[in-house]
């Protein structure tokens, strides 16, 4: 891995662990074993390197997301599927957790990889529910746009209530509440 992957990979990383303003130059630095004129060399400050960070947990959260809701089987499943993956929960999800860093919500550039990304999903998971439909698999008074973006809220509270009790046990309902929820509006036993 080249110095500027070294430095996006660990802006990434900090990002996710300390938010916007605990990811200090020097830290980055530190964690990429990269000098300040390499940072410099590739980026032209922290903005520049965190704007690449970003979008790179964006890019990997959807690419991640898609294989599974392209993926063999019902449209049930497929989310299923994209539900149940494994996940660091207690961490939060990587994109999910910017959201609530107010340095990032505040910088239009920064905040424009996640409102992208969680459209996108709402977009891609009201698809496969739609094609679920039109398959016949699920119930036709299903409104595959709202129930889409109830599965992502699902989702992402679910992390949050996760981190506050610390327990991966508020996520797990959560995700068997709303797949619960799904499971209702199929056509097949």
């Amino acid at each position: 891995m080249d110095t500027r992957e070294r430095l996006i990979e660990s802006t990434r990383e900090l990002l996710w662990e300390r938010g916007y303003v605990g990811t200090s130059p020097k830290a980055i630095q530190q964690r990429a074993g990269a000098g300040q004129g390499s940072m410099y060399h590739h980026f032209t400050g922290k903005p520049d390197l965190a704007l690449a960070a970003v979008r790179r947990s964006a890019e990997e959260m959807r690419a991640k997301a898609e294989r599974e809701l392209s993926g063999p089987g019902t449209a049930y499943e497929r989310i299923e599927t994209y539900l149940l993956r494994e996940r660091e929960v207690l961490r939060g999800c990587p994109v999910g957790r910017l959201t609530q860093d107010p340095d990032v919500i505040a910088d239009a550039a920064l905040r424009r990889p996640l409102e992208e990304t969680f459209d996108w999903l709402r977009r891609r998971l009201a698809e496969v529910l739609a094609e679920g439909q039109e398959r016949g698999e699920l119930r036709s008074g299903l409104d595959p746009v709202a129930a889409a973006a109830t599965i992502v809220a699902t989702l992402q509270g679910g992390y949050v209530l996760a981190r506050a009790a610390q327990s991966v046990e508020p996520f797990e309902y959560a995700i068997k509440g709303v797949l619960g929820l799904l499971a209702a509006q199929t056509t097949t036993e």
